[in-house]
């Protein structure tokens, strides 16, 4: 009589495949959870304009930054709920061997806030985050078109001292833009995590003009 051994490969067993089924299917959800973080990451505002310039008084930066504000946003504007903008500008000196050095780095924190029983909106702009220690500007307008305008229109912003450049070197400029969340009341934050409807943010870079204009 003549038996046959049969045998089952090791990696057609049921116990194996079924890990290699789960295996599978959490890289897919990586894949997937990375993906919809890549989006949410996304430029939501557009710099239509950004210069920069040495001048005999410094290095000045101008911009523009297009963005609407969500539906979510602009209904706590009206409740009350003061909201934070960020614009952030480093000053980098090109180097061939290493990563760019930064320079100079200059910050502007603006909070736009509505004021119910005046109708009217108020933008404060500091060096700082508004409510720390330094100097604030404050500015009152009669419609929130013209408080946006202030926050999307940046002219003539000293960003570095003209004894940072060096006229035989290159330079760029990193220039950012958002919403800041983290300066927002506790629940706001928590239901700001992840939700496009709370990002405002765009981001570019730019090469510095070193002829001092005429």
């Amino acid at each position: 009589m003549t038996t046959t051994d049969s045998s089952t490969p090791c990696w057609r067993s049921a116990p194996l495949r079924r890990l290699l089924d789960r295996g599978l299917a959490r890289a897919f959800a990586f894949l997937v959870a990375l993906c919809l973080c890549s989006a949410a990451a996304a430029d939501t505002a557009e710099i239509a304009l950004l210069r920069v310039e040495r001048t005999e008084d410094g290095v000045m930066l101008s911009a523009t930054v297009n963005f609407d504000l969500p539906a979510v946003i602009d209904d706590a504007l009206t409740k009350g709920i003061p909201m934070y903008f960020v614009a952030e500008a480093t000053l980098l000196r090109d180097r061939w061997y290493w990563y760019d050095k930064p320079v100079a780095t200059t910050a502007r924190h603006m909070r736009l806030s509505y004021q119910p029983l005046t109708r009217r909106w108020r933008l404060v702009s500091s060096p700082t985050p508004v409510g720390s220690s330094g100097l604030a500007l404050g500015q009152t307008f009669d419609s929130r078109d013209e408080a946006l305008a202030a926050i999307q229109r940046i002219s003539h912003w000293k960003i570095g001292d003209a004894a940072d450049i060096d006229p035989d070197a290159r330079y760029n400029v990193d220039f950012r833009f958002r919403l800041d969340v983290s300066q927002l009341p506790r629940p706001f934050q928590i239901g700001a995590v992840g939700h496009s409807d709370w990002s405002i943010n765009a981001a570019r870079n730019v090469r510095l003009v070193l002829d001092i204009p005429k």
